[in-house]
Formats: C-alpha cells, structure tokens, sequence
C-alpha cells in the first residue's frame, strides 16, 4: 500500500510538471524542485549511461533497473507525458480565454518558489549574489528575444527537442519558451493535440539525448558546488517573472507557422492602466486569488514533503 501511495504521489507531481512545461515561460524543473523531487530526478537520469551495459552484464538487468531507480523515473514520466497529452489543450484554452487568471497563478508559483529556494541558502555571500545575478539576467534576456521561424523539419524538431529539455529541467527556464523563440511551439502542441507519431517520436528521441548529457553536468554542479547552482537557478526564475507578468499589451504581431497571427512583442502594464489601454477589465480579484492558489499549493506541497521526510 506503501509503495501504492509513493507511485501515485510521483505520477501526480509529474502531472503538475508537465502541466507546466506547456506553458511557455514557465518550467517542469520549478514543480520538481519546490516538490521535492529534483535531486532524485538528476541522480536517476545521471545513472543512465554506456555503464549499465556492463551492469546487466554482470549483475543482470533487474540490478541495472534498481540501479537508476527506473520505477520512479517510469511514473513520473507517464504523469509528465499523461499531463501533456491531457492538458494541451486545456492549457491553450485558458492561455486564450482566461489569460490573466492563469498567468496570475504561474506568477505566484515563481513567486513562492522563489522564497522556497532562497530559503534553503544558509549564508549569503559577493559569489552567491553575483550568481543570482547572472542568473536572472541572463533569464530576462532569454525572455526578451524575439523569436525565430525555424522549419518544423524532424531534424529541427530533434535538435529542438534536445535544448528545450535542458531547459525543461531547469528551474525558471521553460522548455515551452525556448521551443516558442525557436518557432517550433506551435508545431510540437499541434502535434501532441494530433498525436503525430513521427514529429512526437522525433522531439522525444532529441529530449533523451539532451536530458542524458544535461543531466550529468547539472547533478555534478548540484554536488560540489549546492549553493551556488541553487541560487542561480532561483536567478533564473527570478528573471522570467517579466515574462510571465498578468497584464500585458501587445505591440506587434507574427504570423506563425500555420497562418496564426500570434503577439510577437509584447509590453507589461500595470493592472490600472490595463482597462485603458486593452479595453478589457484587469480581474484584479481572479488575479490575487490565482496568485494566492498558486502560493498555498506550494506551501502545502513543502508541508507534505516535510512531513514524509520526518
């Protein structure tokens, strides 16, 4: 029943990091971090290498599976990829109906997840806020470019699939934005709403190959040098609260590539002068509410690891 309990808590934190990675600007890496589960993450894909060959060689192929902790990176993958293929267009639905309701809950979340890393810093120093300034800098910039138009070929969807999965895993840094400046957004969820089998099996097989490599260098980071890699993370998320700020005018349009007129540059407003310029009202209330959601559930989250740690 134990074990019961353990899968169901992981397939449902894969659900709410796959719910996130659809949304562009914010990251599955966030979810797996505040939920406690990132350092298990690394080490489980870390342990995926030429090795294991020689493992199920050796000591058979039910030790290899122990050895990378298969179980839990099966779950939590089915949650992550359950939560995509359900969601997508749940998620692309509120994106265009209920902007600033869901935008307001992603703010929070950051927010709150912010607070939940910083928190974990035991003393602070230049290195450590130098680290956290390069990291949302370097966030903001990203979120600032303007994106490209690249072909929705399987060879771009691959190599797509391998840099959006570096970023997937990273807290702050979205999957979903890089594969929006890379103009492969739209091809990538048209595909997963479709179900294409050869564009999906492309992005994974490119993912995998990215997420192996990515996963080495972040875990040994994670290692030797915790602080510093937490709080340039928590730098990046830092950075993307532009992005993903409620109330927004949009100041140009593109055509992607299915025709669709899309925001191309876009400027933040504040929430009094939004009725004014967009004509809509600014749903302060839903907005705060959102925001408080977003904030209590990861609050709760951290209560519940706390409490299985003990």
């Amino acid at each position: 029943m134990r074990f019961i309990q353990q899968w169901l808590s992981t397939f449902l934190k894969g659900m709410a990091m796959g719910a996130a990675d659809v949304v562009p600007g914010v990251s599955g890496g966030t979810i797996a971090f505040i939920s406690g589960i990132y350092d298990t993450l690394l080490e489980s894909i870390r342990r995926i290498n030429p090795s294991l060959i020689g493992m199920i060689r050796k000591q058979g192929f039910i030790a290899a599976y122990q050895h990378i902790n298969a179980t839990f990176l099966i779950v939590l993958f089915s949650g992550i990829l359950t939560s995509i293929f359900s969601l997508a267009k749940l998620i692309t639905y509120l994106l265009e109906h209920q902007t600033i309701m869901i935008w307001s809950f992603f703010f929070g979340l950051i927010l709150v997840s912010v607070w939940h890393m910083l928190h974990q810093v035991q003393q602070w120093d230049v290195k450590k806020v130098v680290a956290l300034s390069v990291g949302a800098v370097l966030a903001y910039v990203i979120t600032v470019l303007n994106p490209i138009e690249l072909s929705g070929s399987l060879t771009t969807v691959f190599f797509g699939g391998a840099i959006a999965i570096c970023a997937m895993i990273l807290p702050g840094i979205s999957g979903s934005f890089i594969l929006l400046l890379l103009g492969l957004y739209p091809v990538v969820l048209g595909a997963a709403k479709s179900f294409d089998v050869a564009v999906l099996a492309t992005f994974a097989l490119g993912a995998i190959a990215g997420l192996l490599s990515f996963s080495h260098l972040l875990s040994w980071l994670l290692k030797r040098a915790r602080d510093i890699t937490i709080v340039f993370l928590t730098g990046l998320m830092i950075g993307t609260l532009s992005k993903i700020w409620p109330w927004k005018e949009v100041l140009s349009w593109r055509t992607n590539s299915k025709g669709e007129q899309v925001p191309l540059l876009e400027q933040n407003l504040s929430p009094f002068d939004y009725q004014q310029v967009v004509g809509q009202p600014p749903e302060v209330v839903v907005a705060v509410i959102a925001a408080l959601a977003a904030i209590v559930l990861v609050l709760g989250l951290e209560r519940y690891a706390q409490v299985k740690r003990s």
